[in-house]
């Protein structure tokens, strides 16, 4: 390699990598981590405290990405949907992915330490569960709502970030997202359907069925909108909050039109689109909430 083309070989391996983790759904997370945020502060945080709950979020979601990738590499591998992805393609080595894990775990760390010291004492415990739940799809079906929780950390954690306390509010709101996001996993893995049963694998879909999956799928949509309501009452939050809370319930209901157990076609329009919508939909009506 000639010294003129390592510049582009490093950012060709830079991409590599945001790809794999998926950097741009980075927008389904960050809002809820800003909602739980700006509640706990009533409004706007310090500007150190948004910095540090920010690179918080991008080393932890970094860290169960690529652990995510290393873990199921083999599992993607056989997965003709799957199958281009970074590490099963060859693109990038899995000693590669392991140094942006320990990378982005020290991030992690030393932004929660700039936080508070519960932030801190618990960073440990949600980059456990992080590395953890990607095993879970080996042997129960509630792999799919045991990743909503995953991204169910982010609200309650960003109030911890402000606050160093947890309340009920955060933990309410962290269910929502739980809910939220679990239901979009479950419609997701319904394309794997017949993949899942071949290899042994277990989620909603493979234990119950497609056309279950997405009634339960449809169900855990409005037990997170009214736990969504369940936040703006508890915390007296102003009607435009609610007016979000619609908006969003309005895009659930979109993104079930969307897709069916006869037709997944649409399904990346689903995730991408709505789900992105609705976590940015919260977060401004939250704001617009706290303004009024």
């Amino acid at each position: 390699m000639t010294a003129a083309s390592m510049p582009l070989a490093a950012g060709k391996k830079l991409n590599h990598f945001l790809d794999a983790i998926r950097y741009r759904e980075s927008i389904f997370a960050l809002p809820f981590a800003y909602t739980g945020m700006i509640l706990a502060a009533r409004g706007l945080p310090t500007l150190g405290q948004f910095i540090w709950i920010t690179v918080a979020m991008v080393g932890a979601r970094t860290v169960g990405m690529a652990v995510n990738r290393i873990v199921d590499r083999n599992i993607d591998a056989k997965n003709p949907r799957n199958a281009a992805r970074h590490l099963p393609a060859g693109l990038l080595k899995t000693s590669e992915m392991v140094a942006l894990t320990l990378v982005a775990f020290v991030v992690f760390m030393f932004a929660a330490y700039r936080l508070n010291p519960l932030a801190f004492a618990l960073a440990p415990v949600a980059a456990a569960y992080l590395v953890l739940y990607p095993y879970t799809k080996r042997f129960t079906w509630t792999s799919n709502l045991l990743i909503g929780w995953a991204l169910a950390i982010a609200p309650s954690a960003a109030w911890i970030g402000v606050t160093g306390s947890l309340t009920w509010a955060p933990v309410l709101l962290s269910a929502a997202v739980a809910l939220w996001a679990g239901s979009f996993d479950i419609l997701y893995h319904t394309q794997d359907f017949d993949f899942q049963k071949k290899e042994g694998l277990h989620s909603v879909a493979s234990r119950f069925g497609v056309v279950a999956a997405f009634r339960f799928s449809k169900i855990l949509d409005v037990l997170a909108v009214c736990a969504l309501t369940g936040v703006g009452v508890l915390m007296s939050l102003a009607w435009p909050f609610y007016v979000g809370v619609i908006v969003a319930a309005g895009l659930l209901v979109y993104r079930h039109r969307l897709v069916s157990p006869e037709d997944t076609s649409r399904m990346g329009i689903a995730f991408m689109r709505v789900n992105a919508y609705v976590s940015t939909s919260v977060f401004v009506a939250t704001a617009l909430a706290l303004l009024v």
